[in-house]
């Protein structure tokens, strides 16, 4: 047999199988025989649904699992027109396949991963719903009105309009607190859906937020994988963006995107009215007190919360400065002096190499392991093959790789990270070895599957290398190990005695959890009623059980109706607002949701 023929025999083999389980699966569906979809599923299987079937982000697990699910909602779903629509493949006796499908009130799409004709993996998700498609290419608004009409209303006039009565004259269906990249990629989406929205930010004009930190702050992650929804970096985009040219980023997106963003504003309080089925949300627009009520309440505060800075004794006797990372303005006033940065991951990395670089005298203190992996190294093993110009050239377009990304679930996600990290670490291992001979100490997650699983877990305890760790591997920057128990005149003193002198000492110790600045606004009670906001309850460092399979109460519903939290980084920013501005929009227009196993509150505990 030939080469070619062993390839197309291949293929043929790989659609065969894809399209054996699809139809069979299908049938199942469409006869409501819920036992015989079970059975179509292996032992060990994921499904994972992005609110087609659920109206939830939710991961079940093998067949009491996917009965449970498919017992709960098939009905309401209505499942149909399952097609296959891309050649399915073969590698290592899985075959994998993509596929559309319709329900009761949207359009589809998902992946799945099948072994011994049994699937492994399903991914599901609603793509749009039927009869509120997005106004986008064939569809795309005609942009003016042709011929003679002496009550014209031009575009400027409209949008002057819009922002004269949203808010004041007329109620807004959704309210986003956060203007940074979480809010102006949700706000975008609800924009294209025709979903009245007002975006309220502390800040004068977005992109601020990444404008006012330390000025050698750069992405750590590379371009292709920061695009925001609608309106990718141009081709000529450094691959690891400045500060202030992300910053003017922001602010040209939510212009250009035409979004209702209100600067200078600050969310003061925000009560829901049952009665009325709205929030009153109180706001401060430049010392103007105003009332919005929304039917729904976004929070898109970021990852994290208020900076987490310690609360250590003997504080007013200490003659120096002390700022929290966030606060750091970056090194210059800093040259010839004594700087003590505690903490050991990207900010304080960052903060350190810059100091080092104007001729401060620096010390780190690594007060728990690290996760460290080089910015080159991630992007060539664990990147390349989804967010790359390589990945590009090959049709791997941005929906796609985040699609095949969402395809892995949580569960087992750390089974497809490892090897990659593995390999990183027979790669760099001169880097690692130089790095633990200067005494710090490394750590690759719990189970060394790596940055991103700790990211998911709880956020924290990683640095994307880009230079800085050099300096610590070679003594440029001092190391020192321990936990700070207090300041004392000159400095701070660790558990073991060791005192450190400082001029400066910078924070880079995180943030609280987002239900702290969620409390701040909503109120403690209804904060307590949400529970915990990030971590999968995965049992591993920073981020106690019980299991939830998903991000905690992040792009779904709440124990709290109408109340949501949006964020993570520019990836999840895009990809899951995508889902949370389908559920919005739903609610919007009064199409029903019933919501298959709404998360609990007991992760507060």
């Amino acid at each position: 047999m030939t080469t070619t023929q062993s390839e197309t025999t291949g293929v043929s083999t790989a659609r065969a199988t894809a399209e054996g389980w699809l139809n069979a699966f299908a049938d199942a569906l469409s006869a409501r025989d819920v036992d015989r979809a079970v059975s179509l599923f292996a032992d060990e299987c994921y499904w994972r649904d992005l609110v087609s079937f659920t109206w939830n982000l939710k991961t079940v697990e093998h067949h009491d699992g996917v009965r449970d699910l498919l017992t709960r909602t098939l009905e309401s779903t209505d499942p149909s027109r399952w097609t296959i629509t891309a050649e399915p493949s073969e590698a290592g006796g899985v075959t994998e396949a993509w596929f559309s499908f319709e329900t009761a009130v949207g359009r589809g799409s998902g992946h799945v991963r099948i072994t011994d004709g049994r699937a492994w993996t399903l991914l599901t998700t609603l793509d749009e719903l039927t009869g509120h498609e997005e106004p986008m290419r064939e569809n795309r608004p005609f942009g003016t009105e042709h011929g003679a009409n002496p009550d014209r209303v031009t575009w400027k006039e409209g949008r002057e309009q819009e922002l004269a009565e949203l808010g004041r004259t007329r109620d807004p269906e959704v309210v986003i607190i956060g203007g940074g990249q979480g809010g102006i990629a949700l706000g975008a989406r609800l924009r294209q859906l025709g979903v009245p929205t007002i975006i309220v930010e502390r800040n004068e004009r977005a992109g601020d937020s990444w404008r006012k930190r330390y000025k050698s702050l750069a992405l750590h992650d590379p371009v292709w994988y920061d695009h925001l929804p609608y309106l990718k970096f141009p081709d000529n985009w450094p691959v690891f963006a400045p500060k202030d040219k992300i910053g003017d980023w922001l602010e040209f997106y939510t212009r250009i995107m035409e979004l209702n963003y209100w600067g200078s504003t600050e969310a003061t309080s925000a009560t829901y009215d049952e009665s009325s089925g709205r929030w009153d949300v109180v706001v401060d627009r430049a010392g103007e007190q105003v009332t919005l009520r929304p039917r729904q309440l976004v929070i898109a505060l970021g990852v994290s919360g208020k900076p987490n800075i310690p609360d250590l004794p003997g504080r007013e006797q200490y003659q120096g400065e002390v700022q929290h990372s966030s606060q750091h303005p970056g090194p210059d006033a800093y040259k010839g002096k004594r700087v003590v940065v505690v903490g050991s991951n990207n900010s304080a990395f960052d903060i350190c190499g810059a100091l080092w670089e104007v001729g401060a005298d620096v010390t780190m203190v690594q007060r728990s392991s690290t996760h460290i992996i080089r910015s080159a190294s991630l992007m060539e093993y664990c990147l390349k093959g989804l967010y790359s110009e390589e990945a590009v050239a090959s049709g791997v377009d941005t929906r796609t790789a985040d699609m095949i990304f969402a395809s892995l679930p949580y569960r087992i996600m750390n089974q497809f990270e490892k090897p990659n990290y593995d390999r990183v670490r027979e790669i760099d291992a001169e880097f690692y070895a130089k790095l633990e001979k200067a005494g710090f100490r490394l750590d690759f997650g719990d189970d060394e599957s790596g940055l991103f699983m700790k990211y998911l877990r709880r956020g924290s305890g990683y640095y994307i290398d880009v230079g800085a760790a050099e300096l610590v591997a070679e003594g440029k920057v001092n190391l020192v190990g321990g936990q700070v128990e207090s300041f004392t005149e000159k400095g701070i003193r660790l558990a073991d005695g060791t005192e450190l002198d400082a001029d400066l000492v910078v924070f880079a110790t995180g943030y609280r959890s987002m239900n702290g600045l969620a409390a701040d606004i909503v109120g403690q009670e209804t904060a307590d009623r949400v529970g915990k906001v990030w971590g999968l309850g995965s049992d591993t460092t920073k981020d106690p059980g019980p299991w939830e399979g998903e991000q905690r109460n992040m792009w779904k519903p709440t124990q709290q109706p109408h109340l949501w939290f949006h964020g993570g980084n520019l990836h999840q920013s895009r990809f899951y607002s995508l889902y949370l501005a389908l559920q919005l929009k739903a609610r919007q227009e009064g199409i029903p949701t019933p919501v298959y196993a709404l998360q609990e509150s007991h992760h507060l505990a």
